[in-house]
């Protein structure tokens, strides 16, 4: 089996690429964590506000002073 690159700092610089490459990749981790954690927080957030909002019902049955 033959290898592109001789040593590993050969292989990180893709003979002058390096810096483009790894920023794709880093670029397109970063973007799928996001996708991964952005909806789980936004649950959380949403089932948060509408506790927030049963308790408020809860104090204040008859609805005055909640939007």
């Amino acid at each position: 089996m033959k290898f592109q690159f001789e040593t590993f700092a050969d292989f990180i610089a893709m003979n002058g690429h390096g810096p483009f490459v790894w920023a794709a990749y880093g670029i397109t981790f970063a973007a799928l964590i996001f996708l991964l954690f952005s909806p789980v927080l936004q649950k959380k957030a949403f089932i948060k506000q509408q506790q927030k909002l049963q308790k408020l019902a809860q104090v204040n049955p008859d609805g005055q002073g909640v939007d």
